[in-house]
């Protein structure tokens, strides 16, 4: 057996230990949604709520830049509630109408079937009414 190599509970420990340096957390500024509040001002103005979010856009810009880190992260939220509700209802409400579109021509048409076959067997009935 060879035993020049020593054995790992013979090898000694090293003596110089590196303490963890202390973690630095560095917080990233808010975001303000700026991009996001004028596409929906532009094109999904919802009932104002695109300019409601460009509003809180601009303020969350204003306190970022200002650094009130607090009072930018309150507007960023508001303005990212905001856009969220714009856009939402810019796009369920255009596919709720299509759906409800949809279902009422739906409708219509086999009414129109079921009243078209009730007109033909009223009106063409035989001529023993008559006598």
């Amino acid at each position: 057996m060879d035993t020049s190599y020593p054995r790992e509970d013979y090898l000694p420990t090293p003596s110089h230990k590196r303490e963890p340096s202390p973690a630095v957390l560095v917080s990233l500024p808010p975001r303000d949604h700026l991009v996001w509040s004028i596409f929906n001002t532009i094109y999904m103005n919802f009932c104002c709520l695109g300019f409601v979010a460009l509003a809180f856009s601009v303020k969350a810009r204003d306190r970022k830049v200002a650094g009130d880190v607090e009072a930018a992260q309150r507007f960023s939220s508001k303005a990212r509630c905001y856009n969220t509700l714009a856009t939402a209802g810019s796009v369920v409400l255009p596919l709720l109408l299509a759906a409800l579109v949809i279902t009422g021509v739906i409708h219509l048409s086999k009414l129109a079937q079921e009243s078209v076959g009730f007109f033909t067997y009223q009106f063409s009935g035989s001529g023993d009414e008559d006598k």
